[in-house]
């Protein structure tokens, strides 16, 4: 590892402390050096707060080592006014000569005009050490831009024979069949933490009456939403309780309530992609789809999708509701006492 990509890496762990608060602004961290010493640092840690590089820069305790430092910054700083002034302006304004950047920013406001606007000042710009890295920090953020849609993250837990569920009578519904243990529960519920929302379809919501909720963690919670075409599901189920912001897709118009917002879409065509188009429009980056087999299903054979987290629990139920099924190889597992996590990631 190399001087720069070292501190790039730094930039990297600064970034990730603002997972979870930042969105839909990207996660962002910054590093001044000089003369081999880290003098500033920086991460962006709140929508509508200041930037990294403020942070960084702000963090300098002899401003006057800045004309003779270097910036490292996880993404190219902005160069538009948005809740906060331009950070490329700061920069120059401090007259730091060399900025070393991991990844542009492919938002159509910035994109490399950032980066212009420095060099046009004389400003030492490099691009693309540790590219592939700063790209994953902030794959929610770029996809989202990029494919004018919410990054989608699929979640179940299945035997290790290859059911979601066992074949449930009436009786049994209200309370969900569980197949993980304890600690992938908590895994979970911290996941939720850094998404922007959760979605699960109406059989999941009539069979185990879930929450949604974070609580087995402390974090944001994420928007709870619902597909409800006909909207026969019962108003004492503990999603349309009100206790936190949800929304319910719908084939009719309903009256919304606080915290129950009901969204009429068109249940004869595509589901997904109204939903997704839904979601775009009020800056939703990500969702996690922890619903049933049908809905899971759906969302892998229309190939809308970008990770999968299956849980496999170590129980058998011979016959049930088969799980889902990914076209692709699972990138990477972990074992989790008696669960086995495997990660996917959709390669298109």
């Amino acid at each position: 590892m190399n001087t720069a990509e070292k501190y790039m890496n730094r930039c990297l762990e600064l970034a990730r402390l603002g997972a979870g608060n930042v969105a839909p602004n990207p996660m962002v961290g910054c590093v001044i050096v000089h003369e081999g010493k880290i003098i500033g640092e920086g991460f962006h840690q709140q929508c509508g707060e200041a930037h990294a590089e403020v942070n960084a820069i702000r963090s300098v305790k002899n401003k006057d080592l800045l004309s003779s430092s270097t910036l490292y910054v996880s993404l190219e700083p902005c160069a538009h006014f948005g809740k906060t002034p331009p950070c490329s302006d700061l920069i120059i304004e401090h007259r730091i000569p060399k900025v070393i950047i991991g990844s542009i920013d492919s938002f159509a406001k910035v994109a490399g005009k950032g980066i212009e606007k420095m060099r046009k000042a004389g400003i030492e710009v490099t691009v693309g050490v540790l590219e592939k890295d700063c790209l994953w920090l902030n794959r929610r953020f770029f996809t989202f831009h990029q494919k004018k849609r919410p990054y989608l993250i699929l979640k179940w837990a299945q035997t290790m024979d290859g059911f979601l569920d066992i074949d449930r009578s009436q009786i049994t519904y209200g309370k969900p069949t569980w197949i993980s243990n304890e600690l992938s529960r908590r895994q979970v519920h911290k996941q939720r933490t850094e998404e922007a929302a959760i979605l699960i379809g109406t059989n999941t919501a009539l069979k185990d009456n879930p929450s949604l909720t974070v609580r087995e963690w402390d974090g944001n919670q994420p928007l709870r939403l619902l597909l409800d075409r006909t909207n026969h599901l019962s108003e004492k189920l503990n999603l349309k309780s009100g206790s936190c912001p949800t929304v319910v897709f719908t084939q009719e118009a309903v009256e919304s309530k606080p915290n129950l917002e009901y969204v009429q879409i068109d249940f004869q065509t595509k589901v997904i992609p109204q939903v997704l188009a839904y979601l775009y429009d009020h800056d939703i980056q990500s969702v996690v789809v922890e619903g049933g087999q049908h809905l899971l299903q759906s969302f892998i054979d229309q190939n809308l999708w970008d990770e999968a987290y299956v849980y496999y629990g170590n129980t058998f139920f011979v016959k049930g509701v088969p799980a889902p099924r990914l076209p692709v190889a699972p990138s990477q597992s972990e074992n989790m006492h008696d669960t086995l996590l495997k990660f996917f990631i959709n390669p298109a």
